[in-house]
């Protein structure tokens, strides 16, 4: 490869840790400035957009940047704005977040078109809730020190959660991504 070569993929490749260096920024800036509960009965299960600049990174950069994304960012997240949650917050939030993105970015990586994104969106969101039942189910009971029968009288609010946030998250992606996706890529 000629020095020229290796200089312009270098460029290359310190742009696009740039990029993702935004995205995480933009994900922290997000939770820091909109979160709420949706359902007042469990209040402590906030909704906020994080997931948006994570997912338009995923669908720009491939699923694995989604999962780098999704890992700085809940190490940023956790340490920084959503202190307070812990490692049971970085945790969870890796988990549902990390499942969001690599099913929907890897659906969509296969065949870059708008059907597949929506279809990566939906499937992300099936998968990401299914996920947080099971993970809600094991380490809730370890982290919040009660009984999974407790964690399992919630489940139809954790489950809706789940569905409702990557559901919006996923929505607002899609109307997004293309607008962005071109700078992105450049």
């Amino acid at each position: 490869m000629s020095e020229q070569t290796q200089n312009v993929t270098a460029n290359n490749r310190t742009v696009k840790v740039v990029k993702m260096g935004v995205m995480v920024a933009i994900s922290v800036a997000l939770v820091y400035l909109i979160h709420f509960p949706i359902f007042p009965a469990v209040s402590f299960l906030e909704y906020d957009p994080a997931d948006i600049p994570i997912l338009i990174g995923t669908f720009a950069f491939g699923p694995l940047a989604g999962l780098v994304l999704t890992l700085v960012t809940s190490i940023v997240q956790g340490l920084t704005v959503s202190a307070g949650s812990g490692l049971y917050g970085i945790l969870m939030h890796v988990i549902a977040t990390g499942v969001l993105v690599a099913v929907s970015g890897g659906i969509y990586h296969r065949k870059k078109t708008r059907k597949a994104a929506v279809i990566g969106l939906v499937c992300g969101m099936a998968a990401m809730t299914a996920a947080m039942i099971g993970a809600n189910m094991v380490i809730t009971p370890i982290f919040m020190g009660v009984p999974a029968s407790a964690v399992w009288e919630l489940m139809p609010f954790i489950a809706a959660f789940n569905i409702m946030k990557a559901g919006i998250n996923g929505a607002v992606t899609f109307i997004l991504y293309k607008r962005m996706a071109n700078f992105l890529r450049r």
